[in-house]
Order: structure tokens, then sequence, then C-alpha cells
């Protein structure tokens, strides 16, 4: 047997004399290798979420054996290790799987923890796989490279080009007003989503490839790939051998690439890329765990200088194909590079400002110059008031812009189950100019925070060509959603928030320019009406939806557990 002194920390697991040891080392022999094909190499661990759940995950058996692939090639022992499946598109109810992104991260940490293992590649696509993987790798802080799973191929519709779930969304509306029939309807089911892959949009999957790619820890180029594209399986081979040149080195690790640099950057890219308005809360969660203060008031001062320059559905027309064929974000990157850190570390070796300034556009219709930008700056926004004192979001870039300077009156919806039975009543007065609201639907009060955000216009109100309204939740949206839609509001209304405190026929005041959003109700009503608030009644809760209900902590925290903050922060 080689010497006992390790120099990494798996070699702990299987050198020596000892029984542990003894058992350890059968364990891997009886897998048909041999001794030296492990001990002595870093041991890399392949962390993926595939499952047949979802189209987003259903390439990743093969990206892994590319990543293996290079893993070998350069000297390590590769481990393929399945997670929980997190996936969006099938989860009951409809974004219920946000809930799940803390448990995906303990469980990365638990094997972490647990298992002999020297570095990471995190295989990630569906909207909170990719959050949950950084955090994990912020609290392990083990050598750790995300791989994203790249988004789906264009969809294509009657000679139209069409995304996930935006142009879904869209067209709903147009059912629900019955412009759509049943037969066109299962037609585009079928035509808008045609290959293994996340969203085609924009949306919260994007999103975060596109982030995690900004904030270093992602390869340059990866976040836009498409899943089926030949290219991304090659990228997957060097980040298998890239993985196990900086295990051998001790680093980066995450937190050296995490800094306050990587962080500004990444708020960057989001604003200029109109990113999903779940990305914040992800950031938020991110940086907790990286002791870096980060705020929604931060976010907001450094989203009001950033000019939209990617021209991708829900804000812009193109899809994120167009977007890789256009340079993806290393050519975004060079056309911010003014604006950004170039310092920071990236996990490919480069810095931000070697990425791009070895980058070009291809595509000016896509990446557009600084100079004709899709939307001019403040593409997502941060909202305070004393409807939000903690904070609420709105994604500008898609609302409507007579919306974004509002008052209307108040339509109160205690519950998801409360919103579908009455929106579309025939008895209800609701106005075009009226402010739709629901809540108890947070990260406490649904639990989970679903999205149930984009509540839907009334009916009668769709015929009439009605395809926008001021509404307001605790809750969240896809981020294919668009539409004058605030969320996250902050304290969520099952605490006690003042969204607990609205009454039909408040009025409501939204001032997007001043960053306010108010309830016209006095101070001493407000009051009065909290002395005399009573929670709803809940439905009792076991096993994970207990633990996480108890523990989460606010949309203006990013929704982690309280008991995840990394030490010293």
């Amino acid at each position: 047997m080689p010497s006992d002194s390790p120099s990494l920390s798996s070699e702990s697991h299987f050198r020596g004399g000892g029984f542990d040891a003894f058992l350890r080392r059968g364990s891997i022999l009886a897998q048909g290798f041999e001794t030296e094909e492990f001990v002595g190499r870093p041991f890399i661990g392949i962390v993926s979420n595939w499952s047949e759940l979802s189209r987003c995950h259903g390439h990743f058996r093969e990206l892994a054996d590319s990543v293996k692939r290079g893993v070998w090639q350069a000297g390590g022992f590769p481990r393929e290790i399945p997670t929980m499946p997190v996936a969006a598109d099938l989860a009951i109810p409809t974004g219920i799987s946000f809930m799940h992104r803390n448990l995906l991260a303990m469980e990365i940490e638990e094997i972490c923890r647990t298992y002999p293992i020297d570095g990471l590649v995190l295989i990630g696509s569906c909207d909170e796989t990719i959050p949950a993987m950084l955090m994990a790798a912020a609290s392990v802080n083990l050598p750790s490279i995300v791989l994203p799973g790249g988004p789906g191929i264009n969809g294509r519709w009657r000679g139209c080009t069409v995304g996930s779930s935006t142009d879904c969304h869209r067209i709903f509306a147009d059912i629900r007003a019955g412009q759509v029939s049943q037969e066109e309807e299962l037609e585009l089911s079928a035509s808008i989503d045609r290959s293994y892959g996340h969203c085609t949009t924009m949306g919260t999957a994007s999103t975060m490839a596109c982030l995690a790619e900004s904030l270093g820890l992602a390869f340059p180029g990866s976040a836009a790939i498409p899943a089926v594209d030949s290219r991304r399986r090659a990228l997957a081979q060097r980040v298998g051998r890239q993985i196990v040149s900086m295990t051998e080195a001790g680093g980066p690790l995450p937190r050296d690439m995490l800094s306050d640099k990587a962080f500004y950057n990444a708020v960057t890219v989001l604003g200029s890329i109109a990113g999903s308005t779940n990305a914040i809360m992800h950031l938020l969660a991110l940086a907790r765990r990286c002791n870096v203060s980060l705020t929604l008031k931060d976010i907001d001062l450094v989203l009001r200088e950033v000019p939209t320059l990617v021209d991708v559905k829900p804000t812009g027309s193109a899809l994120m194909e167009d977007f890789f064929f256009a340079g993806g974000i290393p050519a975004l990157l060079g056309r911010l590079k003014d604006s950004l850190h170039g310092d920071a570390l990236t996990v490919s070796g480069q810095t931000i400002q070697q990425i791009a300034d070895n980058s070009g556009v291809s595509d000016d219709r896509v990446i557009r110059p600084l100079d004709d930008p899709v939307y001019p700056g403040g593409a997502l926004v941060a909202l305070f008031g004393n409807l939000a004192p903690d904070g609420a979001v709105l994604k500008t870039s898609s609302a409507s812009p007579g919306l974004l300077t509002h008052t209307g009156r108040a339509h109160v919806f205690e519950s998801r189950q409360d919103l579908d039975s009455r929106i579309d009543d025939p008895v209800n007065d609701i106005q075009p100019e009226d402010v739709l609201i629901l809540r108890n639907a947070g990260p406490k009060g649904a639990p989970g925070m679903p999205e149930w955000g984009t509540i839907p216009i009334p009916a009668r109100l769709l015929r009439k060509g009605i395809r926008d309204m001021v509404r307001i939740s605790d809750s969240r949206m896809s981020g294919t959603a668009f539409g004058t839609v605030i969320l996250h509001v902050s304290p969520e209304a099952v605490v006690g928030g003042p969204l607990a405190l609205v009454e039909n026929g408040d009025h409501v005041a939204l001032d997007v320019p001043r960053r306010r959003l108010d309830l016209q109700v006095s101070a001493e009503e407000l009051a009065v009406r909290k002395s005399r608030y009573v929670p709803p009644r809940t439905r009792e809760l076991t096993g994970y939806p207990l633990l996480f209900s108890r523990y989460v902590t606010q949309a203006n925290e990013g929704c982690d557990f309280d008991f995840s903050r990394h030490e010293g922060c």
C-alpha cells in the first residue's frame, strides 16, 4: 500500500491498513476496478438529476458519459451520482419544485460530506437545479464546475418560431378567450418543445445557466449551446479534464470565485438578458452562503444602469438557440466589458476580461449594441412601500408601459383555490384598471411559493381584448411569463405582512420610477386591521413541507433555510 499521508481528501478513505479503508477499497474493487485506478487519483463526483420526469434532463446520461471520458483522460476517477429529480414542467402544483431547491442543495452537501469526493461536476438544467447546485457548491467549497444542460431547439408552429413557455402563456390567453381551438392547442403542444433541453426562452433555467457562467462557475459558452448539439458533449469532455486539473491544484474553490465582484457581474448580466425574476431570489440565497452582502436594493441600483441587449423572449423576439449562434454569454461579456469586474476568476482558468476580449458578436439583432438596446435599463426592479416593506420585484421589460405608474381598486383572492373559483365568475365586477391581488401563496403560506403570481385575466375581459392588468402576490411566476406582475411581496401575508391587510375596494398605487408600491390606507387604519388579523387556517403539514415552512426565510433573503447560512456570515 502507498504512504498513509494523503494529498487528496479521498485518499484518507482508501489508504492505510485499517478495517474501514479495507472495506472501502473492496467496495470499489467489486465494481471491476484495480487499486491503482482510484487510490491516489482525484475522485470526481459527477452529480446529475437525470430522470424520465423531465424533458430538461433526458440527455444527462450522455453528458455524464462525456464528462467521465474527460476525467479518465486527465487521470481522475469519475463516479456518476444521481440525485433527486427536480422537474418544474411536471410538478403539481406548477412551480412547487422551487421548494425542492433547498432539498437538492442539502442532498448534494450531504453526499459530499459523506463520500470520498475531491471535486464536483454538477449537471443541471431545469429551473431550480442550477441554483441548488451553486448553493451546494458554495457550502461544501470543493473544486466544482457547473455544466448546464442547455436549451431545447427552437419550436416551430405554422411557419412561426415559438418558444416555451412564453408562447404557451400568450396562446393560452387566446384559448380562454375562445380564439384558439382544441385542435390548434394540441398541435402547438407537439410543436413548441421539440427536443431534450430546458425552455427555449430566457426563463429561469436559461437565466440561471447564464448567471452560472457569469459568476465564473460554468465554462465560457456553456449556457446557450442547445442540449442536443454535439458541441455540448465536447464541452462536457473538456469540463471533465478541467475538474481534474482544478482538483489537483486545490482550486480555485467556489468561494474564491463567488466574490462581491462576481455577484456584481452576475447582476449586470441579469439586467442585460432581462432574465427571470426568480434569479433575484437565487442570487440572494447564494450570496448568503458566500458571506457576500447583497440586498434587493443593491440589485436594483445595479440594474438601473444596465441596458437589456439580448433580444430573447419574453422581453425580445428570438430564442436561446439564436443567442448561442450570436455568440452567447462570451459575446455579451464583450459588449459589457467596460461595466464588469474583468479580474473575476472563472473555472476555465481565464478571467472575465480574457473571455470578453476573445469573444465576438455574430448577430447584432440578437445581441444588440450598447447604443441600440432592447430595453434602456432597469429591466427588473425592486419595489418598496407600505405594501412591501421588505421589497417586491417586477420585470418591467415585459410589463405594459402604461401600467408602470398606476392606481387601481384592489380585488383580493385568499388562495389559489379562491382565485380559480372566482376569477371568471360572471357576477364579479373586475374592471381593466383594477388591481388583482393573490395572497397566502408565499414561501410559508403555500407552502413552497408556486408559480401562481401570473393571475389570469378574467375571461370576459380577455374576450374584450384586455391582455394585461396590474397583479400583485407574495408568490412567484415562471421566468417565461410576462405582464405587469408584482411578485415576492415581503413579508408575505401568512406571517402578517401588509398584503394580509388589504381589503376589496382599497386603492393600490404602483410607481415604478419611484420604486414604490403602496396601499392607500392610513397607518392608523392598517394598525386597527393588524390588531384583528387572524392568520388563515392552513392544512396540516408533515415531512419535508413542514420542515420547509418552518425554517424557510422570506423572499428578500432568498428563501433559503435559516440554518443553511455559511459559518461566519
